[in-house]
């Protein structure tokens, strides 16, 4: 049994925005103007032409594959069962975490406007909703499932728009440029702070690649769907932050684009800032659905994990049991809080996959030099540069970070030796 193609461009791009713009963006703008002051928009420029450096090679990648696992099918293919088991368990961890952190953002915000469901049998009942919703979708057809990603893309997309409209007319009337002096002042350790930061804001793309099975045409369609929402999203996150320092200045409370909307909006900007909010934390987590139950399919289809997770339903052809598995594993890590300590996890499992996938590259022209698939200009150099900087990034990680790091190192390699003899 194999999955049905229904996937196009357009929809993938969608996916592709709906996984990188989360709810981070409603905070980032704070931490970046502390860090940078009025140069921030500008980092957004910068930290988004590096990840499309990094984009650049998964788009090469990713056009020799044709099916669902995404960076840990091409680094299982590059460099082997182990390597490839390492970026899955770290990419695996971290979207389950996300997926769970982005439920309980949606809970809060909610009781904002309904009082008392962030707690007790009440805020486990929502979660529990707000998760089973878009795993029935996805369950039921991937098509279904690609359809709910793209309409909440759609609807994140609106209120964002509207504040930078709103802000942007505020900016022609008080525009003033920002002297080189100005950028340069904060030194290379917030600059490099900040670029952490964005690129785990600009990161999520990458788990738009993993239901390639599903994808019509995916050889054109991922280098097409990268492209343009990478470049949307950057069109957002720049002109949202300009706005943020223009609106609230470069010393903003925990909510800044709430304070953005309350200036520019008046009283319900609160308000609006809350549904903008759950709209955004929702259309993550429906695009979650789609994406992460691909994976544990993958380790299946690969040996790489037990054979019931790559079982197909008879009859709308998905992922049923990986589906569920991954609902069930998202609402306990939200209802307990426990995904927390999986968040530490994020930032540098993100720069563990794009150093991975990076040197994919060169390993897989090495191996396949004839490929039918995309060719990167100057790719080999832009591999380098992106596994450079993704390494350079790990440096400014944790120690609690790098324990929780070595931690997970270790149930990938114990998943290896049960592939490899314990099966």
């Amino acid at each position: 049994m194999a999955f049905v193609r229904t996937i196009g461009r357009w929809a993938m791009t969608a996916l592709v925005i709906n996984c990188i713009i989360g709810s981070g963006i409603f905070g980032v703008p704070s931490e970046l103007s502390r860090l940078l002051g009025r140069a921030s928009p500008i980092a957004m420029l910068v930290a988004g032409a590096a990840m499309a450096i990094i984009m650049a090679v998964f788009a090469e990648v990713a056009s020799q594959f044709s099916e669902p696992g995404g960076a840990y099918l091409y680094v299982r293919t590059a460099f082997g069962r182990l390597a490839g088991l390492q970026v899955g368990w770290f990419w695996l961890l971290a979207v389950i975490g996300g997926g769970a952190a982005s439920a309980n953002l949606f809970v809060s915000y909610l009781a904002e406007v309904v009082p008392g469901v962030d707690q007790g049998v009440g805020r486990v009942l929502v979660l529990l909703a707000l998760v089973a919703v878009p795993a029935a979708v996805n369950y039921a057809g991937v098509r279904g499932g690609a359809w709910l990603s793209t309409v909440t893309t759609i609807a994140k997309l609106l209120p964002l728009g509207l504040l930078i409209l709103l802000g942007l007319g505020r900016f022609i009337q008080h525009a003033e440029a920002i002297p080189l002096s100005e950028i340069a002042a904060p030194g290379w350790t917030p600059w490099l702070g900040a670029l952490l930061l964005l690129l785990f804001s600009y990161g999520g793309y990458e788990d738009a690649l993993v239901p390639a099975g599903e994808v019509k045409q995916p050889r054109t369609t991922a280098p097409f769907a990268l492209a343009m929402g990478l470049l949307t999203c950057m069109v957002v996150y720049t002109l949202l932050q300009l706005v943020t320092v223009v609106t609230a200045g470069t010393h903003t409370g925990d909510r800044p684009i709430a304070e953005v909307a309350s200036a520019l909006i008046g009283r319900p900007g609160a308000m609006f800032v809350a549904v903008a909010v759950m709209i955004s934390t929702y259309g993550w987590v429906s695009g979650a659905m789609l994406n992460a139950p691909r994976l544990p399919y993958a380790f299946a289809a690969h040996g790489d994990g037990p054979a019931w997770l790559g079982a197909l339903h008879a009859r709308h052809h998905t992922p049923g049991l990986a589906i569920g598995l991954y609902a069930v594993c998202v609402w306990l890590l939200a209802s307990t809080g426990t995904f927390l300590w999986v968040l530490e996890l994020t930032a540098g499992s993100m720069m563990v996959l794009y150093a991975g996938v990076c040197l994919s590259l060169i390993q897989l022209r090495r191996l396949h030099p004839g490929a039918d698939a995309l060719r990167v200009p100057g790719g080999r150099f832009l591999a380098v540069a992106g596994a450079a900087i993704s390494i350079v990034l790990m440096t400014q990680l944790r120690p609690r970070q790098v324990a929780l790091m070595g931690v997970t190192a270790l149930a990938a390699f114990a998943n290896w030796m049960w592939a490899r003899w314990g099966r």
